[in-house]
């Protein structure tokens, strides 16, 4: 007899904070069940038999894919493989959409049901895979507020919105009163944090213009710097900067230093939303390689937003600023708007403060619906909804 057992592909570090978000409800209802696959220390940690590492996984850019496209097709044929040996019968794909949509395909022919973890952003990038995930795709769990309609109108029948990761993770905190960092006190002194990304190349690239723009910025104005450093970058690429800085802060207090910040220089990436979360008026910035940038205009026909703060509201509550227009000249003069214009300033921290609301799902609890296919493959009991 088979034994019960499911495929997870966690294939970067926020896939499998993703899964283990919903991987006890899982376990309560499926006890006997044995996961494998692909995740970090946090899944091997829960008894997942790691078929690889995420680190073996993950790239970024566009140049660096490239580079890696030989070990992706021997790992989609090795799943295929392990998936016939083992009888599996549900996997669970989280996000790293361009690995998990091509084994998604491969394996739901076999009858392998498949339950993506955030939808892929075909909205942004490829409208058309709307259309291989209607086919493939036995579930979808969205975690942006408008993407549940956009799916179902394009014919993706069974998707759920659930509570966006980064809300579960700050709800406690957010539960409580923020402080108060108003236009007013900005009078007397400016709490600047500066997040410069948790990649080298994006703190090699962003740094040094968030330092010209705060030594400017302090020619006209008492000014608190503050930094929040990630232990995935080198320390190196931050000794020659941290003279400049009033408190540095590890990642595990990026919360304690929002608080205190009344404006934001950020890298773009998932912090724009806890940035938001917290109420601090942002200026996103992306800036990578020119090869990453020429293959990002040639092939990818994507004119939206790159912030997930403005993603998610569905405008430009965040300015945004991409390659060359990075530069001390477009900072200041988006910072000098805040400090002189309470309306401007006032205005935005109201659009920020429905941020929280707009992160909450639809009320569905994955875990348990998750639970109820894998019991249904199995021929336990009848999956329902959520």
């Amino acid at each position: 007899m088979e034994t019960p057992n499911c495929l997870i592909i966690a294939g970067e570090k926020s896939g499998e904070e993703h899964a283990i978000s919903f991987f006890d409800d899982i376990s309560k209802d499926c006890d006997k069940l044995e996961f494998w696959g692909v995740g970090g220390e946090l899944l091997k940690e829960k008894g997942v038999s790691l078929l690889y590492h995420l680190k073996d996984f993950s790239s970024w850019g566009f140049s660096e894919v490239i580079f890696k496209i030989p070990f992706y097709k021997k790992a989609l044929e090795k799943m295929e493989s392990e998936v016939e040996r083992r009888g599996t019968k549900v996997a669970i794909l989280i996000d790293f959409q361009d690995f998990n949509l091509r084994l998604a395909k491969r394996l739901s022919k076999k009858g392998v049901r498949i339950l993506y973890y955030v939808a892929p952003q075909a909205w942004a990038w490829k409208p058309w895979r709307a259309k291989a995930l209607e086919k493939a795709v036995h579930t979808l769990f969205t975690i942006i507020p408008f993407e549940k309609k956009w799916f179902n109108d394009r014919g993706v029948k069974r998707v759920y919105g659930v509570n966006h990761p980064v809300y579960l993770t700050y709800k406690e905190e957010l539960s409580r009163e923020l402080p108060e960092r108003s236009f007013e006190s900005m009078e007397d002194e400016i709490n600047l944090l500066i997040l410069p990304g948790s990649r080298n190349f994006e703190v090699k690239n962003l740094l040094p213009e968030y330092i010209k723009s705060l030594i400017n910025l302090r020619k006209k104005r008492k000014v608190r710097a503050l930094l929040v450093k990630s232990p995935n970058v080198d320390e190196k690429l931050y000794e020659p900067y941290a003279k400049y800085f009033d408190e540095i802060y590890p990642d595990t207090s990026l919360t304690t230093a929002l608080k205190k910040a009344h404006l934001c220089l950020a890298a773009s990436g998932t912090v724009t939303l806890t940035c938001s979360l917290f109420e601090v008026p942002t200026i996103v910035c992306y800036k990578t390689s020119l090869l990453n940038e020429f293959i990002f205009y040639t092939f990818v026909n994507y004119k939206g937003f790159i912030s997930l703060a403005n993603i998610v509201h569905e405008e430009e509550v965040y300015p945004e600023l991409i390659q060359e227009r990075v530069d001390q000249t477009n900072l200041n003069k988006q910072l000098e708007k805040w400090c002189n214009s309470r309306e401007a300033y006032s205005a935005l921290k109201s659009k920020l403060k429905l941020t929280k609301e707009m992160l909450k799902g639809d009320g569905s609890n994955p875990g348990l619906y998750m639970a109820e296919v894998i019991n249904e493959a199995y021929s336990k009991k009848r999956a329902s909804s959520c």
